[in-house]
């Protein structure tokens, strides 16, 4: 341990030796050992290195305003005490009168500058650090000249001070220009600044500054084993390989990625035997590289460690500084790691797999390390055959890509053999193509462009989709054309998943050719038939258990259907979602499956509509059954079954746009006519909706028997009453009835069906019966009228001209005739009766009295009068 220690280095000698001695992984027993062996070899020689390069601001000595100077250093063995304060103009003692003159060394004299440049170094032995010193003086050169020659050369009064000066003093004699003196424990092991020149006494004046380079090394005299059969380089070399994979083993133990970065302890070791045996920065990068890419082949770490060294190397290139077995090293240190490198690229899915973190960071790493060596002066120098870099990792590439996919072959083969094994497993493995597909795509192609130009995607996708193709025609060999339902099922999903592997090759740059699974979908052909009924059979067994699960009542706040129309809804997107997977290409074949699709549509719509009629039965029984039936005149459920067809309706005549008619018939305008498609496709369709709106009919003719039974029944009961009360007030039970049962027809029905159903045909059925009175009349009339105010509601309902149909004007005028007969009716009757009484003489109808039946005043007797009429029935033609 020679000199200061630097800031960032280990000081303590013991914390050292323990650290090398984990390092290489001796015990204490060991360690003392070879200590004591140290001690015993021969003592080394110390030498401190000095290389004098250049000054500046020096005194001018001569007349001409310049110097000579030259310097003269060597080492003081004994430091000598500091001047006392007091002897301050005492001078300062000179290399000469301090070093034995055989150990003093000369540099050059520069000639006439204040500014010299040496760039000379000197080797200066001692023999202990803590009481040598350094010691540097530099002259002016005065060389004996003529009187003649230095009057040329005079240019101010200074010059000639100078040459008075001059012929005082001795011939011969130089002049002290400044010096430097340095305790060697001072120093840092290697130093390289700007030292200023001390003046000899403290009056005199500032002799500018000295750029010296001085570096402590060991003699390589030592007696050590390693120095007598090795180059300190190679030692350098070894002593950095064993300390970096110890580095790296104490981070791998603690599961953290080493960086490069070496700790205090391994940085101070490796500048104090480099700056000791005097490697220059050339050779120990050299050593760095060679240590470093060995390691890289061993141990895990993150190659960004391996581009200084590039770089280094790169800058410092010069091929005379190596002997020819240190080029042969490198040379096969580049092999090597391009060899080891390449085969790490062609594994990259196993060595730098996505789900451990940095994975990304260290291939690009390593690709750039790749170009980076390949592109050296250094390489292309000593490596005879320089390969082609991107195209040695293009072959990589496509083979690491056929053994990684076979190996996913190996691993996902089923234990079982079956068709239907074999298809699933074949789905899995394509599943895990399509991945590293997604992955090459998405995150690695961009580093194999940016380095190598490469398109790892397409060389991926080309070697993938050529093995995909042959491995599942082999497998569908096997397959004859009466396959199981479970072995269909099992294709489908193939069928799937090759799809959008097929898809991906829009994201191929260009392609030469077809590919491989260009006509995959004519592997399928016999399965297609299966895979139709399966589908079918599903979307019919869910909208049955939803059938069956139906309570028809609405579904949601909002909503005016039940909860199978929901189901009913998602088993038609189901086939709908069947046809855009299929995405089947051939256009005539596409045809016959969008036929085979829209039949089974309708089939489950008329199945739909007769099994929700039966539920919609089936619900009403079981509420007689409990005694849970309303007074209402009609099922709530009728209502619902109506609106749940209206929904179905709605969901048919979605279809065209869902499955996207038009472009089929774009696709099938050159083999199938325009007709043909309309008579199979939209004929059929428009047969179903027909049939839909033939039932909606039917439930709301249904609805409308069961209210005019319930009209009628309030009318019957109107017209047999002996009220004498106002029409107004003697149809308030109608009107209820009515309110009440519109008002839940139009909350329970879509408006459109509400509209369907006919109260003004259904009131003037029932007025159309024989009524007794014209009484009973006025008040079927005052109900109209009513329903009229009722309907337009001022103008903010239906308008007049909408109400007032034929249909509501032949009741109008019905009801008002005949309230009109039934009084000539009623009046002739009295007139008849009262004659019988007349003739009868009878007492109890006096003439005075039947008289006062006309009588306005005698109001009372006329009501009696009328009560008494109205009970006597009338015959048959009123």
């Amino acid at each position: 341990r020679l000199g200061k220690p630097e800031h960032h280095h280990v000081a303590d000698a013991q914390e050292l030796y323990a650290y090398v001695q984990k390092a290489f992984g001796m015990d204490a027993e060991e360690h003392s050992v070879i200590m004591q062996q140290v001690k015993e070899l021969e003592s080394p020689i110390f030498c401190l290195k000095a290389t004098v390069k250049e000054a500046k601001g020096i005194l001018g000595k001569d007349v001409s305003g310049f110097s000579d100077p030259y310097c003269l250093l060597g080492i003081e063995a004994k430091s000598q005490e500091p001047a006392h304060p007091d002897h301050k103009k005492r001078m300062k003692a000179v290399v000469k009168d301090l070093i034995p003159e055989d150990q003093i060394h000369r540099t050059q004299v520069i000639s006439q500058t204040l500014s010299p440049v040496w760039d000379e170094t000197f080797i200066l032995e001692f023999e202990d650090v803590e009481t040598a010193s350094f010691h540097l003086d530099m002259w002016d050169s005065d060389v004996v000249e003529s009187v003649r020659h230095k009057l040329g050369e005079l240019t101010d009064l200074h010059g000639l001070k100078r040459i008075f000066k001059d012929a005082r003093k001795d011939k011969g004699q130089d002049d002290f220009l400044g010096n430097v003196v340095l305790r060697l424990k001072d120093l840092h092991c290697w130093d390289d600044q700007w030292y200023q020149l001390e003046p000899r006494t403290e009056t005199y004046p500032s002799s500018g500054k000295l750029w010296l380079l001085l570096l402590c090394l060991v003699s390589f005299q030592r007696a050590t084993t390693s120095s007598r059969t090795q180059p300190s380089y190679t030692v350098h070399r070894h002593l950095l390989q064993q300390l970096v994979s110890y580095e790296i083993l104490q981070h791998q133990a603690g599961s953290i990625a080493w960086d490069g970065e070496l700790s205090r302890h391994a940085s101070t070791v490796l500048y104090l035997h480099a700056t000791q045996k005097d490697l220059s920065d050339f050779h120990q990068v050299m050593a760095q590289w060679l240590a470093y890419s060995k390691l890289y082949q061993s141990l895990e770490f993150n190659s960004n460690c391996l581009l200084h060294q590039i770089t280094s190397i790169e800058y410092q290139w010069v091929q005379e500084r190596l002997r020819p077995e240190q080029k042969a090293e490198l040379a096969e240190s580049f092999q090597s790691l391009l060899t080891y490198g390449v085969s790490l690229v062609r594994r990259y899915r196993i060595i730098f797999p996505l789900s451990v973190s940095r994975s990304t960071e260290r291939l690009q790493s390593l690709l750039r390390v790749l170009v980076q060596m390949c592109k050296m002066k250094a390489f292309r120098e000593l490596c005879t055959l320089s390969p082609d870099l991107p195209q040695m990792v293009s072959t990589a590439l496509k083979s690491g890509t056929t053994e990684w996919f076979h190996m996913k072959k190996q691993h996902l083969k089923p234990m079982v053999k079956s068709m239907e094994e074999n298809g699933k497993a074949l789905s899995r493995l394509l599943l895990e193509v399509i991945e590293d597909l997604q992955q090459c795509q998405k995150i690695w192609n961009k580093f194999f462009i940016n380095t190598l130009k490469l398109n790892l995607f397409s060389i991926a996708y080309l070697e993938l989709e050529s093995l995909v193709a042959e491995h599942v025609q082999e497998q569908l060999r096997e397959v004859d054309s009466s396959m199981s339902k479970p072995t269909a099922e099992s294709l489908f999903q193939l069928y799937m998943n090759l799809q959008e592997l097929y898809r991906m090759k829009d994201f191929l740059p260009k392609r030469d050719g077809p590919l491989a699974l260009s006509n995959f979908h004519q592997w399928f052909k016999e399965a297609v038939p299966q895979w139709l009924q399966k589908t079918y059979t599903i979307a019919l067994e869910r909208a049955q258990r939803a059938i069956q699960m139906d309570q028809l009542t609405p579904f949601g706040e909002h909503n005016k259907h039940s909860t199978s129309t929901v189901d009913l809804s998602t088993c038609y997107a189901q086939i709908v979602k069947t046809w855009q997977q299929l995405n089947w290409p051939d256009p005539e074949e596409a045809f016959m499956i969008m036929v085979k699709l829209v039949e089974d549509m309708c089939k489950i719509a008329l199945m739909y509509c007769r099994l929700i009629k039966e539920r919609a039965e089936a619900l009403s029984l079981s509420e007689q059954n409990e005694g849970e039936a309303a007074n209402r005149t009609h099922l709530p459920q009728l209502c619902i079954v109506v609106n749940n067809i209206k929904q179905l309706r709605l969901l048919i005549l979605k279809l065209p746009s869902q499955l996207d008619w038009a472009q089929l018939e774009q696709r099938t305008g050159a083999i199938i006519d325009r007709q043909q498609i309309q008579h199979t496709l939209h004929n059929q369709l428009d047969s179903t909706v027909s049939c839909l709106d033939h039932e909606v009919r039917d439930v709301v003719q249904a609805l409308a028997t069961k209210l005019e039974k319930g009209i009628a029944r309030h009318i019957q009961e109107l017209s047999s009453s002996n009220d004498t009360r106002e029409p107004e007030d003697s149809i308030i039970p109608l009107m209820k009835f009515l309110e009440s049962e519109l008002q839940y027809l139009n909350e329970h029905l879509v408006q459109e069906n509400f509209k369907r159903h006919n109260t003004l045909a259904v009131l003037s059925a029932a007025a159309g019966q024989q009524v007794p009175s014209a009484q009973c009349y006025k008040k079927l009339q005052c109900a109209l009228k009513s329903l009229e105010l009722c309907f337009h509601a001022e103008g903010c309902g239906l308008p007049l001209e909408t109400l007032h149909t034929a249909a509501f004007l032949s009741l109008d005028t019905h009801l008002a005739l005949c309230s009109a007969t039934s009084r000539k009716l009623i009046q002739k009757y009295f007139s008849n009766r009262i004659q019988q009484q007349l003739d009868t003489s009878s007492e109890k109808y006096g003439a005075v009295t039947i008289k006062a039946l006309y009588r306005p005043s005698e109001q009372k007797l006329r009501v009696e009068v009328l009560n008494a009429v109205n009970l006597i029935p009338l015959d048959s033609n009123g």
